[in-house]
């Protein structure tokens, strides 16, 4: 038994003198009974002074070992010495002296080999709480006594480690001060009472070995495996930092307490409901569902009764007798998977958020009936905190394959992740094992593309009239403040600045370039800015100008950009509105047949969406979902057009849009590009759908310089006669439903970039706009607008 007095601020003086005092008071205050029996043990004690003045000899407490039986008698009771767990010993120690018959039990099934010790009390700490005590006691400075509670953990006959709790009576404990123990001062109190962990401090207050305890405790002890073993659970379960074999260990101890098993084993297989799979979550926690496999479909991994059980009603599925079941059903499963492994009996706990089931908590034993359905209910007060550690591990696990998605990929559509989230889930495997591997290319084979865009007309010019727009206002201005100061002042580098501002001015009227505007910038902040300063200190009237050209500029880019803004902030309203519904109407149409979509903003809105079953395995796919979100397409962009056009009075810049729609019929492949972070075709063939995607919107009219598309028009350009007749089906219905207008133009397409046999469908668009008749075209809206 470890000791922790040899090195102690105690010397330790076993003494029965505060009991006897108290069979004092009770001989002459008690019963007739208890007065004559405290009188017998007053009297027996009288002839063995020691007993009241204390021994610090150990070994005496077997020379007195009839006398302590009898100071004792009323502390434990004969009639409950089987059934109470009690002990007397020495403070702060586990040498003990007398003890209940069941206390002895326990020992003795521990086993010769076990050595009693209190649980996780360094020794240093030890020193520390006994000085503590003596703060308490004697300086009466509050309740500073140890509160933390104590433990044994003693192993039963079959291994099985016990909990039980330590409640000391120190009723009988007396402390004094020897001739080497220092008088504390309020200062020194206060200074020990903020060191709690300087060790030095408190021996230099408390000497070793310079205060006497006198007398001796009695231990009531209580089993509390139970408790211990769910305050353990949520400890381990609290953990991040173990690996997935010391938590599995740790685990299997807690369960075996709580179930009073020996040799019972613990596993758990997560539940994927994107894929509908059971899966093992690392190599170092068995899954005795899944057995040898890694993952395995629901639907073969349990029969209909369990399926229900665990994941409809998410109930305990409990088996007494796995070998009868195993019969009975006829090797089914889980029945096969647990009769195969040896075991007997077993417990499958579902694991939930309520709304889903995460996972399977398994219970197993190699022998009958020892798991049960009366049994499985001590998991009640337990399972809270393994529902919360598993949503917790299922979240980082998430955040972690989330993390790494972002970083190799980049934001992931949600129609596609549960691919790159298996991908990554076998890159954390293998990593787990020690392998070093790269990510695998993510491929989806034979899919539909359907390609749309909403663009500004003519933007780039848009944009070069906005900004050379600003540069006249700058530079005339700057004119001006050259102009006042050459004729107030007669320096040279003036008028040169004058010459070249005029200069750039006459340039940008005339003959304005992309170039020009970084030129024009680029001579503005390198060499008139700085001057204006020097300028500004001349007189008040420049310093004037110079303060109402500062203020017109931008104060990030030092520019005029009042053009410049009212343009971005168009497009960025229009673009703003039209992702809005394009957004809106996707959620509609995932609806349909879940498929990829992706949407990028520029000036203007275009979007992909790729549809077959290699997108979502376990729905049923069929042609008649890529028609309907064709059709749908088709509505989107009417709808788009329509919402632009409500928008474009107040966006304050002279803006069109163009709308067009890429149709191809034959399936593709497509591959996460790394260096681009999206998806792409793959294959020198598929190579030609995308060559025609990025080219298409400056297409012309075969023989013409006439662009495809129009203001007011959709167009739909595509290669086949069955297309052809397809979409004429699609714009007859929105003709019938007042959104297209009734003629039709078919072009073919000049060649592009060798690609040749292109043809382009056009239909005005029919408007409704709130101040107009409905339905409008496109030029009868525009004379609505421009009232």
């Amino acid at each position: 038994m470890k000791s922790y007095l040899h090195d102690s601020p105690f010397k330790i003086s076993i003494s029965f003198n505060k009991l006897l005092e108290m069979y004092e008071e009770v001989a002459k205050n008690g019963s007739k009974l208890q007065a004559e029996n405290a009188r017998q043990i007053l009297e027996m004690a009288d002839a063995y002074p020691e007993l009241r003045h204390g021994f610090s000899d150990l070994n005496k407490c077997g020379d007195y070992k009839e006398q302590i039986e009898i100071l004792l008698q009323d502390s434990f009771s004969p009639i409950l010495s089987n059934n109470e767990i009690k002990t007397a010993g020495l403070p702060f120690d586990n040498n003990i002296f007398k003890s209940s018959q069941r206390f002895k039990k326990i020992l003795k099934d521990a086993g010769d080999g076990y050595d009693l010790q209190i649980r996780n009390v360094p020794e240093e700490q030890m020193y520390i709480l006994q000085c503590a005590v003596i703060l308490s006691f004697y300086y009466k400075k509050g309740d500073l006594a140890y509160k933390k509670p104590l433990f044994y953990d003693i192993p039963d006959k079959n291994g099985i480690l016990r909990h039980y709790r330590i409640q000391y009576n120190a009723d009988f404990m007396e402390f004094l001060p020897t001739d080497k123990a220092k008088t504390l001062t309020d200062k020194d109190i206060e200074e020990l009472l903020d060191g709690f962990d300087n060790l030095e401090l408190w021996k230099e207050k408390f000497p070793p070995n310079s205060w006497i305890a006198s007398g001796f405790v009695i231990s009531n002890i209580f089993d509390v495996t139970i408790d211990d073993s769910i305050s353990d659970l949520k400890t381990t379960l609290l953990e991040q930092s173990s690996s997935d074999a010391i938590l599995l260990n740790r685990f299997q101890e807690i369960f075996r307490s709580i179930f009073n098993i020996s040799d019972l084993q613990t596993g758990f297989s997560g539940y994927d409901e994107h894929s509908y799979v059971f899966e093992k979550l690392t190599k170092g926690l068995p899954s005795y569902l899944l057995w040898e496999k890694h993952e395995e479909d629901c639907d073969t991994i349990l029969c209909e009764k369990s399926s229900q059980i665990l994941k409809g009603e998410k109930k305990y599925f409990s088996i007494s007798d796995i070998e009868k079941a195993y019969k009975l059903s006829q090797g089914a499963m889980p029945y096969r998977a647990l009769y195969h492994q040896g075991y007997k009996s077993a417990i499958l706990i579902p694991i939930t958020n309520e709304k889903e089931l995460l996972g399977v908590l398994e219970l197993v034993s190699k022998r009958k009936y020892e798991l049960n359905s009366i049994n499985a209910n001590k998991l009640n007060d337990v399972l809270p905190y393994i529902t919360a550690a598993v949503i917790r591990n299922k979240n980082e696990h998430a955040n972690a394959i989330e993390a790494i998605i972002q970083n190799e990929y980049t934001s992931i559509h949600e129609s596609v992740k549960w691919k790159f989230v298996k991908e990554v889930k076998h890159y954390l495997e293998e990593k787990n094992r020690g392998n070093i591997i790269s990510f695998k290319d993510i491929v989806f084979k034979d899919v539909f593309p359907l390609y749309g865009q909403i663009d500004i007309k003519n933007s780039s010019i848009a944009r070069n009239k906005a900004t050379q727009k600003d540069l006249i206002t700058q530079l005339e201005q700057l004119s001006l403040i050259f102009d006042r100061v050459t004729s107030l002042m007669k320096f040279p580098i003036y008028e040169e600045y004058q010459f070249r501002v005029l200069s750039y001015l006459e340039e940008v009227k005339k003959s304005f370039k992309t170039g020009t505007e970084q030129i024009v910038m680029d001579f503005l902040k390198e060499e008139i800015h700085p001057s204006l300063e020097q300028i500004a200190i001349f007189n008040s009237s420049l310093a004037a100008m110079v303060t109402h050209y500062e203020k017109a500029l931008d104060p990030s880019l030092k520019m005029i950009y009042d053009q410049r803004r009212k343009y971005d902030d168009a497009v960025t309203s229009m673009n703003k509105k039209m992702a809005r519904i394009l957004d809106e109407k996707q959620v509609e149409a995932q609806h349909i047949f879940p498929h990829y979509f992706e949407r990028y903003k520029t000036d203007g809105v275009d979007h992909t969406m790729y549809i077959g079953n290699v997108i979502a395995p376990t729905k049923n796919y069929s042609d008649i979902y890529l028609q309907n979100l064709k059709l749908w397409q088709l509505v989107v962009m009417c709808a788009m057009e329509n919402a632009y056009y409500e928008l474009k009075p107040s966006l304050g810049v002279p803006l069109d849009v163009t709308s067009l729609i890429l149709v191809h019929s034959s399936p593709l492949t497509i591959k996460f590009r790394m260096d681009e972070k999206r998806f792409d075709v793959d294959g020198t063939y598929n190579a030609r759908y995308e060559i025609i995607k990025k080219r298409i919107d400056k297409a012309h009219i075969k023989g013409t310089n006439e662009r495809i598309t129009k203001p007011g028009k959709i167009t739909i350009v595509y290669s086949q006669k069955k297309e052809e007749e397809e979409y004429l089906r699609y714009i007859r219905l929105l003709q019938a439903k007042g959104m297209l207008y009734d003629k039709v133009e078919i072009n073919e397409l000049e060649e592009l970039q060798g690609v040749i046999g292109l043809k382009a469908m056009s239909v005005e668009i029919l408007y409704t706009y709130a101040e107009g008749k409905s339905p409008l075209t496109f030029n009868d809206l525009m004379k609505v607008i421009a009232k």
